[in-house]
């Protein structure tokens, strides 16, 4: 297995050692989980369910200036912990072992344009396996943001800012739109008839939100029917741009590496975490600012461990950091400005033709591009 630069210090025995590690990390704190973590899960609930209601009944008043404001900012924040603290760590399975019929990973549904099991199939499946793999991991740019020098410039990356903010806007729809695969179609590679099942279960969960959120509740509240209706399109639009920041910040600032077929090719169990740990970076902030974030603002520990409750992500960190440290690896963590901002330096550089690009690499002659498993493919397939 070749070994990133970040890691090049490290022997084989060393890699395996630091797998270990976390391994052991990840065993202690799975022994751990119970009645602490149900407790956790059951108050952001009440919290969401709370911040709904509050938004619902205010927006009744919604021609008043103040209960629209107040109205559509609980609603606001009542949709980002359904997306992020609820949804998106519900249907990672962290709180299978609960076995609770409502917070079941492989069933639960989130209040978003995305079909659960499609995300199910992008996310956990395409994202956590192939995590910053060129080629595999679609997350890169989401096909459509120029976001790593590796990719070939092309005039249309010109509309690299462009892109990011409507990408950004309509985030749901974006990510709605994921599993269809959309450049393909463009290139012939996939036929409209294939994606048939795809686009049926995606116009009926779009259906079925776009008539909740922009009829339902609407002629629910009467006279304030037009109030709603802007109050839900600021809420949704808030969700979008709070999950876009947190996301790509973890994802695409400055220190986060991607990786080549042959660099992820044959990978060991250490090798694997180096790359999650390589691939990923955390935002700094206070305990409110990481149940917002869904915890995601460690995004580190979440790609090392996406099946955990994300709750304890703060306290694991601390382990992770300590080990880097000991291992020479780098931590990338920062700010919320500090790494928006180099965000969205590179979104703005990798628009313009003289934009920095990898050489293409080597195949080695051990491996091929095609037809090799990383470990985490290799034990799903086990």
């Amino acid at each position: 297995m070749p070994v990133p630069a970040a890691a090049a210090h490290l022997t084989t025995e060393q890699i395996d050692a630091f797998g270990a590690e976390l391994d052991d990390l990840r065993a202690r704190t799975v022994a751990d989980l119970g009645e602490r973590d149900r407790e956790y899960l059951q108050s952001v609930v009440r919290a969401q369910r709370g911040l709904e209601f509050a938004g619902r009944a205010l927006l009744f008043a919604g021609f008043l200036p103040p209960a629209w404001v107040g109205g559509t900012t609980a609603l606001a924040l009542s949709k980002i912990l359904d997306n992020m603290e609820i949804g998106h760590n519900v249907m990672h399975g962290q709180y299978d072992f609960l076995q609770d019929p409502a917070f079941q990973g492989p069933t639960f549904e989130w209040d978003t344009a995305c079909p659960g099991d499609q995300w199910r199939h992008s996310h956990n499946y395409r994202h956590h396996t192939f995590t910053n793999v060129v080629g595999k991991d679609r997350d890169i740019g989401y096909a459509v943001i120029r976001i790593d020098e590796g990719k070939p410039w092309k005039p249309k990356d010109l509309g690299n800012p462009l892109y990011a903010v409507l990408l950004a806007t309509f985030f749901q729809y974006g990510v709605m739109l994921h599993d269809l695969e959309v450049e393909n179609l463009a290139k012939g590679r996939t036929t409209w008839a294939e994606t048939e099942e795809l686009r049926r279960e995606m116009a009926r969960k779009l259906g079925s939100q776009t008539l909740k959120d922009y009829v339902l509740w609407p002629a629910l509240t009467g006279p304030s029917a037009p109030f709603t209706l802007a109050g839900n399109a600021v809420a949704n639009l808030a969700r979008n741009l709070w999950s876009f920041t947190i996301i790509f910040c973890g994802h695409f600032p400055d220190g986060v590496e991607t990786f080549t077929r042959e660099e992820a090719a044959d990978e060991s169990r250490g090798g694997w975490y180096l790359r999650q740990l390589l691939g990923s970076a955390n935002i700094t902030g206070g305990p409110l600012f990481h149940v917002m974030s869904g915890n995601l603002s460690h995004q580190i520990e979440h790609h090392l461990f996406p099946d955990i409750p994300a709750h304890r992500y703060p306290e694991m960190a601390v382990e992770v950091q300590e080990i880097c440290e000991r291992y020479g690896l780098p931590y990338n963590t920062g700010g919320l400005v500090q790494q928006f901002g180099s965000v969205v330096s590179k979104i703005v550089r990798f628009a313009l033709p003289w934009s920095t690009s990898k050489p293409a690499p080597t195949p080695s002659p051990a491996t091929s591009p095609t037809g090799t498993k990383t470990w985490a493919e290799a034990d799903l397939a086990a």
